[in-house]
């Protein structure tokens, strides 16, 4: 029998967003590898069940192993009739859970989560108490010694604007320039001793976050004085800025387009 006016499936080519929140503590961060679990690996295993193809997904940036996100942004291009709250629904069903697509919408095929960066936002934590806890030790900085806060918040100031970050880059940045611009630059005192560092900016350098906590921990231990970043800045030497603050604490809070 031929059924007249039966729905068509129509396999468009279609362009997804995807934010994404996850717990990197069990993740060789978020860049596919050929070995290692990643998170962008595991949703594009996950997306090859549900389209039966290999869908290449593209991040606003990488994470490191151990770093987490709230808000990390991605894309990906397939010809599919699948729909945005079914892929969402059924990519969260098939990965582990502590990644969770937060929510999936169709934008423009020439959208790239990478490329149309505006601004992106990070949340560093950290613990400024003798005792530690036992419940979210995998998501703070615990330093028992403790801070000058008011030290650690007079040159957050110096981390704004536009500046040249190249003392505060990590080795191997896929970078063409150092020069980034920081519209924020800000330590929150919380209860219980716990400090947390916000920081936005129009992009950023591999480990330039974790660099600027592991300077900022040391000017709040007397080790750096305030007033010596513009120096740190000017020598653009990574050796004259603090070490780099672990993974642990570090959160990708969200990405404006």
């Amino acid at each position: 029998m031929i059924v007249l006016n039966s729905p068509v499936p129509v396999f468009a080519l279609k362009n997804f967003k995807l934010v994404i929140e996850y717990d990197g503590s069990a993740y060789c961060g978020w860049q596919r590898q050929k070995d290692d679990r990643t998170v962008q690996g595991e949703i594009e295993r996950a997306l090859e069940i549900m389209t039966r193809k290999k869908v290449s997904l593209n991040g606003s940036g990488r994470t490191d192993a151990g770093v987490h996100a709230l808000g990390q942004t991605a894309n990906f291009r397939c010809e599919t009739s699948i729909s945005p709250e079914a892929f969402q629904k059924g990519l969260n069903s098939l990965l582990d859970k502590d990644i969770v697509i937060k929510s999936c919408e169709p934008v423009p095929l020439e959208f790239h989560a990478r490329f149309d960066v505006k601004k992106k936002k990070y949340l560093y934590r950290i613990l400024n108490r003798a005792l530690p806890v036992a419940v979210g030790r995998q998501y703070v900085w615990h330093i028992r010694r403790p801070l000058d806060v008011d030290a650690m918040v007079e040159a957050c100031v110096h981390f704004a604007g536009e500046r040249d970050f190249k003392a505060f880059e990590g080795a191997g940045s896929p970078r063409s320039h150092t020069v980034r611009i920081v519209s924020e630059s800000r330590l929150h005192v919380q209860e219980d001793g716990f400090l947390s560092y916000e920081i936005e900016a129009n992009g950023f350098l591999r480990f330039m976050v974790r660099s600027i906590v592991g300077t900022l921990a040391e000017v709040g231990c007397g080790k750096i004085s305030p007033d010596r970043v513009p120096e740190i800045f000017s020598s653009k030497d990574r050796s004259l800025a603090g070490a780099t603050a672990p993974p642990c604490g570090l959160f990708l809070m969200s990405v404006e387009y």
